[in-house]
C-alpha cells in the first residue's frame, strides 16, 4: 500500500511539472501586446500620457534663463542647485526624440541652436512635419475602422491615441483641440472626461498659459464634485495647489499640497522633489511654528528627500530654530531654487520679500524693544541694510514697529486685536449701508 501511495505521488508531480512547462512554452509563443509609448503608468495604478512631460518644460524653463547676455542663472546658481551647463543640450536631445517640429521651431531662436551641432535643417523639419501629418493620417483610419468594425470603447482609444500623439508631437492648439473631440464624444464616463481635462491642462501648462490651465482645472473639479474616484480626486488637489501657485494664491495652495504629502502620487505634473519644496516653501510662509516642526521638519516623507533640497530644508529648520544668521544665508541660498522653477520664478521678488518679513516678524515678536545693533549683530548683517530693510516694511504696514533712530532702537506695538476686528466691522458695515442707499435711490428712480 505505501509502495503504490509513493508511486502515484510521484507520477502526480512529473504531470505536474509537464503541464507547467507546457503553460510556459504557450506563454512564451502567444504575442504580447504592444506597449502604448505615450501612455506612462503613474504611483497609483492609472494611466497618465507621458506628454506634454512636465520635466522637459522645467529643463526648457532652466536652459532658458541661463541663455543670452542677460542670464538669470549664473553659473553659481546652477552648481547650487545641482543643474548641468549643459542642459541646453539635454533638451534639443529630447524636442528631437519627440519628433515635435512647433516646438523644436520655437525654442531655436530662444536657445541659439542653430550654433550647435545636434541642430536640425529646414530640411530635416520639413520632413518631420510631413512624417507627422503621416501618422495622424493613418490613426484617423483606424478611428474610421473602428466606428465601423467595433464599439464606442475601442473609438474612445483611438481618440484618445490621436490626442496623446498630437500632445507629443503636434502644437498646443492641435493638441487642444485633439483633446476636445475626445470631450465631444457622446456616452463618456465622468472618469474618462477628468482624465483627458488633466491631460488638456497639463498641455496648457506646459506652454505657460495660466488662464487655459485654470479653465481645465475648474472643470475638473466640478465634474470631481458630482462623482471621481479618490485617486483622481487626489491628483486634482495638485493641479489645484500648481494652479493657485501661479496666480500666487499662496496660502490657497500651502493647504492643498499639506494635505497630499502622504498620498502624492501625480508625478506626471512634477516630481516628487519639486511638490516637497513647493509644500515646504508655501507653508513656510503661514503655517505656526508648532505645526511647521510636527507637519514639516520631522515629516518622514520631507525627512526622505532633505539631502535632495537641503537649501529649502536649511530655511526652514534655522527659522524654527530661530537661528536667524543663518536664515538670512538660507534665503540668499534659496533664490538659486526659486529662480530654476518655473511655478516659483515668475513669484521670486514676492517670495523673497515675504521671507525677509517672516524672519523679522518672528525675531521682533520676542521683544518689546531692542537695539539695531543687537538685532544686526543676530541676521549676521550692517545696521544700515537693516534700517533700510525694516524701515521700508513699517511704512508698507508689514511690521508692527518704529524706529527710534537717535536711540538706535526698534519698539514693537502689537496690535489690539479686539479693536482691529472692531474698526474693520465698522468699515465694512458703512460700504454696506452707502452700497444699500444707493440701490435704493436707482429702485426709487
Amino acid at each position: 500500500q505505501l509502495r503504490l501511495d509513493r508511486h502515484n505521488t510521484k507520477t502526480l508531480t512529473t504531470m505536474t511539472e509537464e503541464s507547467k512547462m507546457e503553460v510556459e512554452a504557450a506563454d512564451a509563443n502567444t504575442p504580447k501586446p504592444k506597449k502604448d509609448e505615450n501612455v506612462t503608468p503613474s504611483a497609483s495604478g492609472e494611466s497618465a500620457a507621458k506628454y506634454p512631460d512636465m520635466e522637459l518644460a522645467q529643463s526648457i524653463h532652466r536652459a532658458v534663463l541661463m541663455t543670452g547676455p542677460n542670464a538669470k542663472l549664473t553659473s553659481e546658481a546652477l552648481a547650487s542647485v545641482k543643474i548641468s551647463p549643459d542642459i541646453s543640450s539635454d533638451v534639443i536631445k529630447r524636442v528631437k526624440e519627440m519628433e515635435n517640429p512647433s516646438l523644436y521651431s520655437h525654442l531655436s531662436p530662444l536657445l541659439q541652436w542653430d550654433q550647435s551641432p545636434d541642430a536640425l535643417s529646414s530640411d530635416a523639419v520639413a520632413e518631420m512635419m510631413k512624417k507627422n501629418e503621416e501618422t495622424m493620417k493613418t490613426l484617423e483610419g483606424k478611428v474610421e475602422e473602428a466606428k465601423e468594425n467595433a464599439g464606442d470603447m475601442e473609438v474612445l482609444d483611438a481618440r484618445f491615441e490621436i490626442a496623446r500623439f498630437a500632445a507629443k508631437s503636434m502644437n498646443k492648439d492641435e493638441a487642444l483641440g485633439a483633446y476636445k473631440t475626445v470631450l465631444d464624444l457622446p456616452k463618456l464616463s465622468s472618469g474618462k472626461q477628468m482624465d483627458a481635462l488633466m491631460e488638456s491642462a497639463r498641455i496648457a501648462s506646459f506652454y505657460g498659459d495660466v488662464a487655459k490651465n485654470a479653465e481645465f482645472v475648474k472643470k475638473i473639479a466640478k465634474l470631481a464634485e458630482e462623482s471621481g474616484d479618490w485617486d483622481r480626486r487626489n491628483r486634482l488637489k495638485v493641479y489645484n495647489a500648481l494652479c493657485k501657485l501661479l496666480a500666487r494664491d499662496v496660502k490657497g495652495a500651502a493647504s492643498l499640497l499639506i494635505d497630499c504629502i502622504a498620498t502624492f502620487s501625480c508625478t506626471e505634473v512634477c516630481s516628487f522633489k519639486d511638490f516637497i519644496v513647493y509644500t515646504m516653501l508655501s507653508n513656510l510662509l503661514y503655517l505656526p511654528r508648532t505645526d511647521l516642526k510636527s507637519k514639516i521638519i520631522d515629516g518622514p516623507e520631507i525627512l526622505g528627500v532633505k539631502q535632495d533640497i537641503s537649501a529649502v530644508f536649511n530655511l526652514v529648520s534655522a527659522l524654527h530654530d530661530c537661528d536667524y544668521k543663518g536664515y538670512l544665508h538660507a534665503v540668499v541660498e534659496v533664490e538659486a531654487v526659486l529662480l530654476a522653477d518655473r511655478y516659483l520664478q515668475p513669484h521670486c521678488g514676492y517670495i523673497m520679500r515675504e521671507l525677509h518679513v517672516l524672519g523679522y516678524k518672528q525675531f521682533l515678536d520676542s521683544y518689546k524693544s531692542v537695539t539695531l545693533e543687537s538685532m544686526a549683530r543676530s541676521f549676521g548683517i550692517s545696521i544700515d541694510f537693516l534700517d533700510a530693510q525694516i524701515s521700508r516694511f513699517i511704512a508698507a504696514g508689514r511690521l508692527t514697529a518704529k524706529i527710534d533712530k537717535f536711540g538706535g532702537v526698534v519698539e514693537t506695538n502689537r496690535p489690539d486685536l479686539k479693536n482691529a476686528q472692531y474698526r474693520d466691522m465698522i468699515q465694512k458695515g458703512d460700504l454696506l449701508l452707502n452700497r444699500i442707499q444707493k440701490l435704493a435711490r436707482v429702485v426709487d428712480a
